[in-house]
């Protein structure tokens, strides 16, 4: 579904994103961004591109450690041709690379890759580019290493365009089921953004609003509509789901300003309690 990914914008000056999960005992176990390093000491690639010309790819990292995409060497391999992203690098030590995805029961085909030169951005005055997510564009993972399952605590966040959404089922970062198919509502936990209102909506007629993706549902509290979950079109949006045993908790900021605000903290809604995760 069309949407645009851009995970974390803090500059190096700051902890990193992760260092601060980590410090409140909580470290990430996935860590994507395709604009910069979510460890103040990670040094290593971000996301792999391919040119259509010879098929050929490469890996794109990092300036230096903890810092922004070093986005001239994208310019330098994919110049006048065509690149694709065909993996973006879990910065963690668990290994949860993310690949196309493989086909499931929702849609039969696999995922696409996104136009790596589609929508270029900056951050802290550098160059760099954006995942923007279209016409089938997917990444999954199967076999993960370390990611919470069940009723496990988890937390998700993605940082995202504030305006360019959509009003499909979805535009998703987080946990799903690890066979690709729909095993039920509540066998899923993710953080979504858009304007759906299918399942449920927050305060408003017309959104965008964070919402969690508990499988068979888009929900902005427990119930519809779920007037403290506001709208939000800020230009950069930064979301995020925590779940919990039979509960959830959904903050949202704009991207730029920093402080989190509280949308929705309770139990998820009637039918979504209790299921494990396959």
């Amino acid at each position: 579904m069309p949407n645009l990914l851009i995970l974390s914008f803090a500059t190096a000056a700051y902890a990193a994103s992760c260092d601060i999960f980590a410090a409140s005992g909580t470290p990430c176990v996935a860590a994507h961004s395709i604009v910069r390093a979510l460890f103040s000491s990670y040094n290593g690639p971000l996301y792999a591109v391919q040119r259509s010309s010879d098929n050929t790819t490469t890996s794109i990292g990092v300036k230096t450690a903890g810092g922004i995409v070093d986005a001239s060497a994208q310019d330098s391999f994919c110049a006048g041709t065509h690149c694709v992203i065909t993996q973006i690098f879990d910065q963690s030590t668990m290994g949860n690379h993310l690949a196309p995805s493989p086909p499931g029961g929702a849609w039969n085909r696999a995922g696409l890759p996104v136009n790596a030169s589609r929508a270029p951005t900056s951050i802290a005055g550098q160059k760099a580019y954006s995942a923007y997510f279209e016409n089938h564009n997917g990444y999954r993972r199967d076999d993960t290493n370390g990611v919470c399952k069940g009723n496990d605590p988890c937390t998700y966040y993605m940082v995202t365009s504030g305006t360019h959404v959509n009003d499909g089922c979805c535009f998703d970062y987080g946990n799903a089921e690890s066979n690709n198919h729909d095993d039920g509502a509540g066998t899923m936990e993710a953080v979504y953004f858009g304007t759906c209102k299918i399942w449920g909506r927050g305060d408003g007629e017309v959104g965008p609003w964070v919402m969690a993706d508990l499988e068979n549902g888009l929900w902005a509290g427990n119930v519809t509509p779920t007037l403290g979950n506001k709208p939000l079109t800020y230009p950069f949006v930064t979301a995020m789901v925590k779940g919990g045993s039979n509960g959830f908790a959904i903050k949202a900021a704009d991207a730029t300003q920093g402080k989190l605000q509280l949308m929705f903290d309770g139990p998820r809604p009637r039918g979504y309690r209790a299921l494990p995760f396959p």
